[in-house]
């Protein structure tokens, strides 16, 4: 009788776990905030949550001191590219695990429709379209993982009981000046020191994100 008990004991807490286990799978996927290597390798864009809306930013450049050198905004033209807003003010479509919004292209210094929605844990696939046709897209595979909303989002500001939750820079602290840290959850790839941090408090985002 003893035997059967911890036979049903541990049945159960096998079960518990893989049920943990699935539920800590689903909130990953449906979870697009994080860092994420675009398709052609050259940059890491930095997805957050500011006030109700995903933003995404150049968190790291493969050739680092890029200019926003297409932009036909001459004021603009000579802004860094590091930090420099990609998916821009994307709101969640009701029902799905997608988000709507706009896009910056650098390479022609033009803003289209988007939407990003995730493939799998790892991977977020960006749709991009021109007046509702010529539509494109790619896939960006996670570096970086989930993290938690920005202080600047007032949606946050009481999902701890008054706690305020952790920025973007705590969730992924500078790396050490030795040499370069991988970030937890990152697939192998190394990471220089954060240049960026809370994507919220950037002035091209703060701006809009209120």
């Amino acid at each position: 009788m003893l035997h059967c008990q911890r036979n049903i004991v541990k049945s159960a807490l096998f079960v518990s776990v893989l049920l943990l286990g699935t539920d800590l799978r689903a909130a990953w996927a449906a979870d697009p905030t994080g860092d994420w290597r675009v398709a052609e390798g050259v940059a890491d864009i930095r997805v957050a949550q500011c006030n109700g809306s995903m933003w995404g930013v150049v968190a790291w450049e493969k050739q680092p001191g890029g200019r926003d050198a297409n932009n036909p905004d001459p004021a603009k033209k000579s802004r860094p590219t590091l930090g420099m807003p990609i998916l821009i003010d994307m709101k969640k479509k009701p029902g799905t695990d997608s988000w709507e919004g706009q896009v910056y292209n650098a390479k022609d210094g033009q803003t289209y429709s988007s939407s990003i929605a995730l493939a799998g844990p790892d991977q977020l696939e960006i749709k991009g379209c021109v007046l509702g046709f010529l539509c494109g897209g790619e896939t960006w595979t996670r570096v970086g993982p989930p993290i938690p909303s920005s202080v600047a989002n007032s949606m946050a500001k009481e999902s701890v009981k008054g706690t305020a939750p952790k920025s973007v820079a705590a969730a992924n602290p500078p790396a050490a000046k030795t040499g370069a840290a991988t970030a937890p959850g990152a697939k192998g790839h190394a990471q220089p020191a954060d240049a960026v941090g809370d994507i919220c408090l950037l002035p091209d985002v703060a701006r809009f994100a209120h």
